[in-house]
């Protein structure tokens, strides 16, 4: 088989870091690469000059993550990091991949597994992380011996360049060809030319569940490949017991972290009815501390959304929970500063099955319900149609195992006291239902980025069948 070598992902791990914005000097800053000539071709992303925060008038084309994403800087400074330690990850998980030999009913007969690598991985991902989700598939990818192909969104094509620049620059140095990691930008056309083509033995697609329905419908047509990971309606439970100096940042990390727009998100917050109202109390004082502002500025906490599309479609959604019966207690309103800025909202008051509460909307959002007990909250967790991430906060040990058990939270990731959001590169990540059934990342995911073999080996000099059947 064959593998990057480790010397390689260490050097990557050692050297993937994308230069900070502080290391930019002002006249360079002063130069838009949009307005020279040879790069005249990014005007036909639709780049704005002057959406404060997300391209801040003044980015020149190095790919930093937060001036293009618009996430603050210390979430784009982590995601990068992120990345660094996949591929530290990987170094060690290189020594680790095999298959077990199994017992075989047949004398001299030894029975045994082998992996192989698929061949080429197609990647294609979001905005949100246009760093650390092409990461963990791609580190993971390479040490299974495959050569990746991918497609960044197309509102953070500079970032992506950028990655497969310093990616590229490894591989050479290390006497290999940067095409092994090789990239292709652009729209939908890009993907779907990905999603059907048989020579791409394995597509990992990220982003929403309606995309990710009809790309793994184009592979299964021919019979390929795919990891999903798609949308996730995620809920914090708070029960009675629950420690409040847990809960309340818990649930403003999680559903304002990256201004919403996290697949982790925290987009539901159901809290005991005894202690609701404290709760809601605690978390509106809490949102009034949101430091707003430049993503680029350390201190900022909360920076814009991505796009214009964005903002209406956060517009949209608060205008629907009013409609059924949900009260804004924080929030809600576009912010009166250039760029995509909302106020981060809580909305309360909606039933548990409220239409606009099981939509996803890619926004801070967060709407807060009251329950009773623990059978109901459990089945409100499971209702929606993704299952990707979930939190309880208690200190009930029963009730905990409760909810990592058969009849307790039927998502991928099912944390106790902490966030949904915020998971470590360790555990494979993924969720179930509508989130598309994918894992990637940690544990065991590598398993997809490769095919496996059942070889039977016959070292007697008979010829035993199976099952003790005569055939003479």
């Amino acid at each position: 088989m064959w593998r990057l070598p480790r010397a390689l992902c260490v050097h990557a791990a050692k050297t993937s870091k994308l230069p900070g914005p502080w290391s930019r000097p002002a006249a360079f800053m002063s130069t838009l690469l949009i307005n020279q000539p040879q790069y005249a071709w990014l005007k036909e992303l639709g780049l704005c000059e002057e959406n404060e925060g997300v391209y801040n008038g003044s980015w020149g084309g190095r790919g930093e993550v937060s001036l293009e994403m618009g996430k603050i800087l210390v979430e784009g400074v982590g995601e990068v990091q992120e990345y660094v330690d996949i591929c530290d990850y990987a170094v060690g998980l290189s020594r680790m991949i095999g298959g077990p030999i199994l017992p075989s009913e047949r004398p001299g007969h030894a029975l045994i597994e082998q992996w192989n690598p698929v061949g080429l991985v197609g990647i294609i991902t979001a905005f949100n992380f246009p760093v650390a989700v092409y990461g963990w598939n791609n580190a993971i990818a390479m040490i299974c011996g495959n050569v990746c192909l991918w497609k960044g969104a197309p509102t953070t094509s500079l970032i992506s360049v950028a990655v497969t620049k310093i990616i590229a620059k490894v591989l050479e140095d290390n006497k290999l060809p940067g095409a092994i990691c090789s990239l292709t930008c652009g729209g939908a056309d890009i993907g779907t030319a990905m999603a059907k083509d048989e020579r791409v033995n394995l597509l990992s697609f990220t982003g929403s569940t309606q995309v990710g329905k009809q790309v793994a419908l184009m592979v299964q047509e021919r019979f390929g490949r795919s990891l999903l990971e798609l949308g996730g309606n995620n809920a914090i439970i708070a029960f009675e017991d629950a420690d409040l100096s847990l809960v309340v940042p818990s649930a403003l990390f999680a559903a304002v972290g990256t201004a919403g727009q996290r697949c982790t998100t925290a987009r539901r917050l159901f809290v005991h009815e005894s202690i609701h109202d404290e709760v809601v109390n605690r978390l509106k004082k809490a949102y009034a501390q949101i430091r707003v502002g430049n993503p680029w500025d350390s201190n900022v906490l909360y920076g814009p959304l991505h796009t214009k599309q964005s903002v209406s479609m956060f517009l949209g959604a608060v205008e629907e929970a009013k409609k059924e019966g949900g009260t804004v207690v924080y929030g809600g309103k576009v912010m009166d500063r250039p760029g995509n800025y909302v106020e981060p909202t809580i909305v309360i008051g909606l039933a548990h099955d409220a239409s606009i509460a099981h939509t996803e909307t890619f926004a801070p959002i967060l709407y807060v319900f009251k329950f009773k007990n623990e059978e109901e909250v459990f089945a409100w967790n499971n209702e929606v149609k993704q299952g990707l991430s979930s939190s309880i906060f208690t200190k009930d040990l029963g009730r905990i195992f409760r909810w990592l058990g058969p009849k307790g939270s039927d998502c991928g990731i099912v944390n106790v006291n902490i966030p949904t959001s915020g998971a470590e590169i360790g555990g494979a990540f993924g969720g179930e239902k509508h989130t598309g059934g994918g894992r990637e990342s940690g544990s065991d995911a590598w398993k997809h980025y490769m095919r496996r073999s059942t070889c039977t080996i016959n070292y007697s000099k008979d010829l035993p069948l199976a099952q003790g059947i005569k055939f003479q």
